[in-house]
């Protein structure tokens, strides 16, 4: 006895369902790169939501007297105070709401703004990059669902930090935010964040690379901000209006609660969000609109060797680290003459100064502000140090590693520069905050205490190579943990120091143990110390990584 048997339907060709349903396939991608994200997002968010309810909370201890308040009100109302932080409209009634969206939400939206675009590349161009998203498009998969998941996710994403923060600050029970006001402020981070995660779905057609599109959609992010402080510490506030981040500012929570300049927003992200579905049918997968230049017939000299190989991988990277660094601190430069009127008022700052010393109140706070410039400069080696991870699991680590190339000498490239690129990115750091400093300050001396000061930390810089390199080398799914060291040492050695943490937290940072120039004397015994650490946690992760095997995806 003989059973029939009915074969399969036979999928649905691409192009059947490009031309019957674009976006087939979306729910499922959608639940995948939840999954895919499961650790990312929920860190992503809960580090937002925890740094604003953490700022609002030190409001509350910082500013507990109306008169302490109207005192920052003051020295805020300047041109370098407004730049740095936003309109003049919040100043007029300073209470800890309205200190809270002046203060925060420019930040913050530069930080939403990050997160925005690193979903969009994430799910788009890195698939077509590896190669993923020509595998799953030959499936039931129509040609928009890629996008359409990724920027579905954004949106997800953006709205739980927007419930989250309006439900968190109502919470906190604090006079002047309201839920009314808290809403406002949550709903203002989504819809900055998806203006930018709109301008990354434009981005990322224009160019065949993940790091490529991603730098496009930051430079919008940073002209942004500028464009927005540029206004705002002017005097009709005009250039401000140019600026996504400049219309969130202008909603005014806790002050006016208006919330039509929100709608600016979500236009600006639906009109971005369109251009980059009817760009993306322009181009073939895995390709760019912007065409290829042609390279030369050979290669040159450095690219043969590892050094010159991983420096033009990180080229562009140190680039734009190097130029947005030299910008921050000459922005920081440029308030360093106002920093003793500016923070006079306010007892804890005035604590927190007087504990790290110094001979005036610009070089203790430029003491302060070097920590923020080195946790950015941080950001930068743990990318460059993780750099082999990716080239590892994206499989274009093995074909060099079955040359004569060894994992040594392979990784050592990476590493060299991710420490020297560090280095200049600190330098110029210090370039920047010395030139603008000694113009708003009328001292001259300022420019190479200040520059010495960066390069103090290079040591500090380079144990945070080793931890990654360590991770990479012995525990290689956990290499993300690298990102722990920046963020303790931001949370610790900069807020810690406002809201008097205890001495040993300090300690368990690397940048903890640099000397806190121009404000103290140099000290080289540490800076010794640390380059042994670093250099022991290199050879450690090295050891590790030649004992293992490649991982490839």
């Amino acid at each position: 006895m003989t059973t029939a048997t009915t074969a399969p339907e036979a999928p649905a060709s691409v192009g059947q369902v490009a031309g019957g349903n674009a976006l087939a396939g979306t729910q499922t991608l959608i639940r995948f790169a939840l999954r895919r994200d499961r650790i990312r997002l929920p860190v992503w968010i809960l580090a937002l939501l925890l740094g604003t309810l953490m700022t609002a909370n030190s409001f509350s201890t910082l500013y507990s007297d109306p008169q302490d308040r109207a005192n920052a009100a003051r020295s805020m109302d300047g041109p370098a105070g407004l730049a740095m932080s936003g309109p003049r409209h919040y100043l007029d009634d300073y209470g800890f709401g309205s200190m809270l969206s002046h203060q925060m939400l420019g930040f913050m939206a530069v930080l939403v703004g990050l997160m925005s675009v690193l979903i969009i590349t994430r799910h788009t161009r890195a698939e077509e990059e590896t190669g993923r998203a020509e595998l799953v498009r030959s499936t039931v998969v129509g040609r928009h669902a890629h996008l359409a998941a990724a920027l579905s996710v954004a949106v997800l994403a953006n709205l739980a930090l927007a419930l989250l923060l309006a439900f968190g600050l109502a919470g906190l029970g604090m006079e002047g935010i309201d839920t009314a006001g808290s809403l406002l402020y949550g709903f203002g981070h989504a819809a900055v964040g998806l203006v930018f995660a709109a301008v990354a779905a434009v981005t990322v057609q224009l160019t065949a690379h993940t790091r490529g599109a991603s730098g496009m959609a930051l430079a919008v992010v940073g002209v942004a901000y500028v464009l927005r402080a540029a206004g705002d510490s002017g005097e009709n506030g005009t250039l401000s209006w140019l600026s996504p981040i400049g219309w969130v500012q202008r909603s005014y929570p806790y002050v006016d609660n208006r919330w039509w300049p929100l709608l600016l927003c979500l236009a600006l992200a639906v009109a971005c969000a369109a251009a980059g579905f009817a760009l993306s049918t322009r181009r073939d997968v895995g390709a760019g609109l912007r065409p290829e230049k042609l390279g030369r017939p050979t290669a040159s000299d450095a690219l043969t060797t590892p050094l010159g190989f991983a420096l033009r991988l990180h080229r562009g990277m140190l680039i734009g680290f190097g130029a947005g660094l030299f910008l921050m601190g000459a922005m920081y430069g440029s308030i360093l003459g106002d920093a003793e009127d500016m923070l006079k008022d306010i007892d804890q700052i005035q604590e927190a100064l007087d504990r790290i010393g110094g001979a005036g109140v610009a070089e203790s706070f430029a003491s302060m502000v070097m920590v923020v410039l080195t946790v950015v400069a941080a950001v930068y080696v743990v990318m460059a140090a993780l750099r082999p991870r990716s080239e590892e699991t994206a499989g274009r680590a093995e074909p060099l590693l079955a040359t004569g190339l060894s994992r040594a000498r392979w990784v050592g490239g990476h590493l060299a520069v991710a420490m020297g690129g560090g280095t200049v990115v600190l330098l110029l750091a210090g370039l920047g905050f010395g030139i603008a400093g000694a113009a708003s300050t009328g001292d001259a001396g300022l420019l190479p205490d200040l520059v010495g000061a960066a390069l103090a930390y290079a040591p500090a810089l380079w144990v945070t190579v080793g931890v990654a390199v360590v991770l990479f080398g012995w525990f290689p799914r956990a290499s993300q943990a690298a990102w722990i060291v920046p963020v303790y040492a931001f949370v610790v050695g900069y807020l810690g120091q406002i809201l008097q943490f205890p001495g040993w937290m300090n300690n368990l940072s690397p940048f903890g143990h640099v000397p806190r120039l121009p404000a103290a004397d140099m000290d080289w015994t540490p800076l010794l110390l640390l380059s042994l650490v670093a250099a022991g946690l290199v050879w450690l992760g090295l050891a590790g990584f030649r004992r293992r095997d490649l991982e490839t995806k």
